[in-house]
Order: structure tokens, then C-alpha cells, then sequence
């Protein structure tokens, strides 16, 4: 498999000490694994937003690749704990450490520990695109202007 390079900064000295570097948990991992980079745990109450430092920043160069960040369905399914915007999106331009918005969906309290994994991070190809403003469309399909359930129940 060609893997692309990504530039890799470590903004937090914890990162490749006590709290490992991020990474695939198998070999059909579709996504790295990013840690809770803090020095002490962090309890996130019910209904609280939070932001979790990565303690790493990326540079991808290539404006044809995007980085999301997506939850992990364990904290998701458990614990209630999903991202805050429920899909975090790294721009190929973007430098700064990443930062993992984060928020209890739960009912009970939730205490993240250092080097926990708490998000993961997906490359996906890009395709830029041009609007073109129409009066009516060039094709039109049979589902339409159809939409929320026009399609059928299950």
C-alpha cells in the first residue's frame, strides 16, 4: 500500500513520551487513533462541551486531501461522548495543533485520562468544485425535490 506523508509536529512534549503517538489500532484501521494529550484527567459533565489538545499539529500540503475527525463509536455507544460538531474537518492548509471538541451526550459524568484514545482521524480525497447558477436543472431524477422520507419507510 503507498501511504501519503504527513508532516507531523509535536506541539506538546507529553506526545511520543507518556502519551504515544497517534495510530492505527489494526491493519484494516480505516483511521489513526488520537490521544487526550493532558497532564491530569479531565471529568466532562452531562451536557458540557469541551476542547482536548491532540499535542500534535499536521501540515497535508495537498489541497486533493482532507483530514475528518470522526468519534469513536465505543465512547460514543457507552459513555455518550461524541465530538462537539460531530465531524471535525482539517483543511490541508491548516497548521495549528488540533484541537478535539468534544461533548457528553451522557447522563453521568465522564473522566478522560492522559494519552486516552478519544477521537479518530480520517484522510479522505477532496474534489473542489465550481458552482454554476441555472434556472432549471440539466437532468432531472425521479426522486426529485423529494426529501426527509419521500423516498420510503423502511
Amino acid at each position: 500500500m503507498n501511504k501519503h506523508k504527513i508532516e507531523t509536529k509535536i506541539m506538546n512534549p507529553l506526545i511520543g513520551t507518556t502519551i504515544p503517538l497517534p495510530g492505527y489500532a489494526t491493519v484494516g484501521a480505516a483511521a489513526l487513533d488520537l490521544r487526550a494529550c493532558l497532564e491530569q484527567a479531565r471529568t466532562v459533565q452531562p451536557g458540557e462541551t469541551g476542547l482536548i489538545p491532540s499535542g500534535i499539529a499536521i501540515s497535508i500540503h495537498d489541497p486533493g486531501l482532507v483530514a475528518l475527525l470522526v468519534p469513536r463509536s465505543g465512547l460514543g455507544i457507552k459513555h455518550g461522548i461524541v465530538l462537539a460538531n460531530t465531524v471535525g474537518v482539517i483543511d490541508s492548509d491548516y497548521q495549528g495543533e488540533i484541537g478535539i471538541g468534544i461533548f457528553n451526550h451522557g447522563t453521568a459524568p465522564y473522566t478522560i485520562e492522559p494519552g486516552e484514545r478519544i477521537c479518530q482521524m480520517m484522510f479522505v480525497p477532496v474534489t473542489q468544485v465550481a458552482l454554476e447558477i441555472v434556472s432549471e436543472f440539466s437532468l432531472e431524477t425521479e426522486r426529485g425535490a423529494g426529501g426527509f422520507g419521500s423516498t420510503g419507510s423502511r
